[in-house]
């Protein structure tokens, strides 16, 4: 690997999708496309309405996600991800591989 410590941008990318709900939110929209808020909320029953709103801000002010109002009664809001968010999936892909592997092996040697 040819990264210079000093000049690592890990920080970086860790600051966007660190968090307990982010990645969560973009393999779901990875998966399953466009979502409306409450198919979101519906698919992540242990996220708050609060939390959700929260994380989908952050994500949408770094152009990960883009958000959709359409003009009716009730409101109707919708989200995907952005093509500049879709370069994620190799990440979010490649840090859950490692986390089954990692769980796997804390079971083997009994880390837990």
């Amino acid at each position: 690997m040819n990264i210079e410590p000093n000049l690592c941008r890990v920080e970086d990318a860790l600051e966007i999708i660190v968090g307990k709900w982010k990645p969560i939110i973009l393999l779901h929209l990875l998966k399953n496309g466009t979502m409306r808020f409450s198919d979101l909320k519906r698919s992540i029953p242990n996220i708050t309405q609060k939390m959700l709103t929260k994380n989908l801000r952050e994500l949408e002010n770094e152009d990960i996600i883009e958000r959709f109002v359409y003009p009716q009664v009730p409101p109707k809001v919708e989200y995907s991800i952005t093509e500049y968010g879709k370069e994620l999936e190799p990440l979010l892909h490649a840090m859950h591989k490692w986390g089954v592997k990692h769980a796997l092996h804390k079971q083997q040697y009994k880390f837990i």
